[in-house]
């Protein structure tokens, strides 16, 4: 192996990280996670250090590098801390409510749209023109979040939709009488 291309993770304390060939597991308060990797990359783990290393130099495992140290470090942190993404609803007559495990949206549609909740995933709805969606994968966390502002995306002339927290929408001028 090359130790060229290191890449170092600190693994928090209550953490554990387990290498079983190319699948690396990782398990903490708030759940478990597994990927499998590419066997073009060699992790160590030693004193509370996971250490990424890449078996050759080639183009692709170069490339690989940055994102396997990515994909751990994000599953070492979810399952300590966990992820979060907060959307807001703007519109007259847009809200969100929970009713059990489903998210009912209403925004402007003639029937309100359902979303149930997946596994490891969970919603909060603190205001009704809130939602929070909270888990320990942070793909799915945010593959979640961007299906909910899909079912009515912020339109550019009254900035009326679902947009995440802090997001800017660029205003368009309406058309004007002569």
């Amino acid at each position: 192996m090359s130790r060229i291309g290191l890449k170092l993770i600190d693994i928090p304390e209550g953490v554990e990280v387990k290498v079983d060939g190319s699948t690396v597991s990782v398990k903490g308060p708030k759940g478990e996670l597994s990927q499998e990797l590419t066997d073009t990359m060699g992790v160590n783990i030693e004193d509370n250090v996971i250490t990424i290393e890449r078996k050759s130099e080639d183009k692709e495992s170069r490339s690989l590098h940055g994102t396997t140290r990515s994909l751990i470090s994000n599953m070492v942190e979810g399952v300590s801390k966990g992820f979060q993404k907060e959307l807001e609803i703007i519109g007259v007559g847009y809200r969100a409510q929970k009713q059990g495990t489903k998210l009912v949206v209403n925004a402007g549609y003639s029937h309100p749209v359902e979303i149930e909740q997946e596994e490891n995933i969970e919603f909060d709805v603190p205001k009704n023109t809130e939602i929070i969606v909270k888990g320990i994968d942070k793909e799915r966390v945010g593959a979640v979040a961007a299906n909910i502002r899909a079912i009515r995306s912020p339109e550019p002339y009254k900035g009326k939709g679902i947009r995440y927290k802090g997001e800017y929408v660029r205003r368009k001028e309406g058309k004007t009488a002569k």
